[in-house]
């Protein structure tokens, strides 16, 4: 399988302009998933195969980071990336550090030396279904 880019998370101002922004460009993306929570409400919109993920906070602080938050590659193998980029000394990402385990995907972050955050996604399953479940 060939490693790529799958998704953008970004955290914008209003999620719903941006929303509306993305299905007028992309007629063919839609709302994957929505989710409202008490600090923040967020979006996955686009394909089967390839989304932006929005995020947009209730209450802007100082802690909020605007523009991008990370970049989502799925990869083949991600105990060897894991493995690789400890080896390297680089450093953990800000959302997780160790391999998230989910009944069809693992997932994990990590900063590149400008303190970029990527999250590397290995699905473990072909089912679109399985693949984009919001569920625990």
């Amino acid at each position: 399988m060939a490693n790529y880019v799958e998704h953008v998370n970004i955290t914008v101002n209003d999620l719903d302009q941006t929303v509306e922004f993305l299905t007028t460009a992309l007629p063919d993306f839609n709302v994957r998933h929505r989710e409202e929570e008490k600090d923040r409400v967020w979006a996955h919109v686009g394909s089967d195969d390839t989304y932006v993920a929005l995020t947009c906070w209730r209450k802007p602080s100082a802690e909020a980071r605007y523009g991008l938050n990370h970049i989502g590659l799925v990869v083949d193998d991600i105990k060897g990336v894991q493995q690789r980029l400890q080896d390297a000394g680089y450093p953990k990402g800000f959302a997780n550090s160790e391999i998230v385990d989910h009944p069809h995907r693992l997932r994990l972050y990590y900063l590149d030396r400008d303190n970029n955050e990527y999250e590397f996604v290995q699905y473990l399953s072909d089912n679109p279904q399985e693949r984009n479940s919001y569920a625990d």
